[in-house]
């Protein structure tokens, strides 16, 4: 029989050119950036960071990727965009001294557009066609059009310049942005420049319980393909970054390697060999079981191998912290002085999930720990609704298992919970190994005592047995406990009657 042939992989060669923005995280849910020497319309509403956007596209792309660009403004001066990115880390005035980015205002009399009626766009096609040609540009922000056309009644003439300036900026091969604000039911007031645009993306600033969010969605990209959810974006010091929701995949390879968990009598729990490393870890339990002193103890270990330990505290100050763990014999003073321990303090309401989801990147990025402890996670539950948090939850623990960190996270369970595993918080299937720490009585009620069991640990053997958790000025220590001490009342009464019936018998 003659052999079937090989099918061969057919390989789109129309894919359009991409011009890379250099802003983290859009040109991953662009697939590449903009349409390079095309024109890119970005629509939003006040504040919602669409100048910001377009200079940050100028600036990464003169620092980046030596391309030179213009801006050109109808609303703002250059000394008032320089104080716009003032605050920001954007030397935006030193690229304009050294000529890779040149700033045109353009001041527009629209009384005499009015009172003329034969409005065109020549004398701005040669003064932007002079600042292309003396600098090089490559790229070209127009801000904004509502203001170019703002005198314009005539819908006939408003749609022959409109399209008269998309061809124009086409023809000399810039890869152009322009912004404009929403209209009625369309992305521009004039709802002319979405359709003429090779690529259209949407800016919102939404308030939802007095929480603030950016928001990006790329609603149109000829020729592409690209992300279409809605992205949260955040403006900070380095600019403006772009948080892409999709997880960071399933694809973290297995691994049989061990991390102790810093308290030797645990450990024997786990077999003798501790957490797996690169997986994650969750401590839940009521206030005061000792969640904090088992994620401390773990940082604490983690440090002693030579490695670097994030410690995020969501409740306490860093001085606080230290002060508390002292007590039971946990020193952090000479880790962090060392530079293998940093902690961050945070007030979860000081900013929303987006920025802490960040902070989490940026830190990750610059300190490289091999382990992340977060103390509460349930701290950020207040910040968002259900699908906004659980959202960021599962991206917090992607990224950290894609970069092979072991995560341990404690989870603050109410007092009135119904169980004690009640502290899941919706992340349960992404929890390699869960912890339940909680009180016990012991003597019918006349003492209160901390209790430990493992809920779940995947791929490894561990007990099932209740351990007495013991913190000391020497540290954490678990010991076995009998049956009738982890018992309820209801549980150990029924067991008091069975027995007396044993013995009548």
């Amino acid at each position: 029989m003659p052999k079937t042939p090989k099918k061969t992989k057919v390989f789109n060669r129309h894919q359009p050119h991409k011009c890379p923005t250099g802003i983290k995280g859009f040109d991953e849910i662009t697939e590449g950036g903009l349409p390079k020497n095309r024109t890119t319309l970005i629509s939003g509403s006040a504040g919602s960071g669409k100048t910001l956007l377009g200079i940050d596209f100028l600036i990464n792309g003169a620092i980046n990727y030596n391309e030179p660009g213009i801006f050109m403004s109808f609303e703002e001066t250059e000394d008032e965009l320089y104080e716009d990115v003032d605050s920001l880390n954007l030397d935006l005035q030193g690229l304009v001294s050294q000529k890779q980015i040149l700033i045109e205002y353009v001041l527009l009399d629209r009384r005499d557009i009015q009172e003329k009626g034969d409005f065109n766009l020549e004398g701005l096609f040669i003064r932007l066609d002079h600042a292309i040609d003396s600098i090089g540009a490559k790229r070209v922000v127009l801000d904004s059009i509502e203001s170019l056309f703002a005198g314009l009644t005539d819908a006939g003439i408003l749609r022959l310049e409109i399209k008269r300036l998309f061809r124009w900026l086409k023809e000399k091969q810039v890869t152009a942005i322009i912004t404009g604000e929403p209209g009625q039911g369309s992305y521009t007031r004039h709802g002319l420049e979405e359709y003429i645009s090779d690529c259209v993306i949407l800016l919102d600033n939404r308030v939802r319980e007095q929480i603030a969010t950016r928001r990006i969605r790329v609603m149109k990209y000829r020729g592409s393909k690209h992300g279409t959810n809605e992205y949260p974006f955040v403006i900070d010091n380095d600019g403006l970054s772009v948080i892409p929701i999709t997880s960071a995949g399933l694809d973290q390879p297995g691994t049989n390697k061990r991390v102790s968990t810093g308290i030797p009598s645990l450990d024997k729990m786990f077999k003798g060999s501790g957490y797996t490393r690169g997986s994650t870890v969750l401590a839940s339990g009521t206030a005061g079981t000792g969640k904090t002193s088992l994620a401390a103890a773990f940082a604490i270990e983690c440090c002693k191998r030579g490695e670097r330990c994030l410690f995020l505290s969501y409740e306490e100050s860093s001085g606080q912290l230290i002060q508390n763990m002292s007590s039971i014999g946990f020193h952090f003073e000479p880790l962090i002085k060392t530079g293998l321990l940093k902690i961050v303090s945070t007030r979860p309401s000081f900013f929303g999930l987006e920025m802490h989801l960040l902070d989490l990147y940026k830190i990750i990025a610059d300190f490289k720990p091999k382990s992340v402890v977060i103390d509460p996670l349930t701290s950020l539950i207040g910040q968002g609704n259900p699908l906004e948090i659980q959202s960021m939850l599962t991206r917090m623990i992607d990224v950290l298992k894609s970069k092979g960190i072991t995560g341990f996270f404690t989870s603050l369970v109410s007092s009135t919970a119904q169980n004690d595993t009640s502290g899941e918080i919706g992340v349960s299937s992404l929890i390699d190994t869960w912890i339940v720490v909680r009180e016990l009585e012991e003597d019918e009620g006349k003492r209160r005592i901390r209790g430990l069991y493992i809920v779940k640990s995947r791929g490894m053997g561990h007990s099932s047995d209740v351990h007495k958790l013991i913190l000391s000025d020497n540290g954490i220590d678990l010991v076995p406990m009998d049956a009738d001490a982890t018992a309820g009342p209801p549980v150990r009464k029924r067991r008091l009657v069975k027995g007396l019936l044993r013995e009548e018998q």
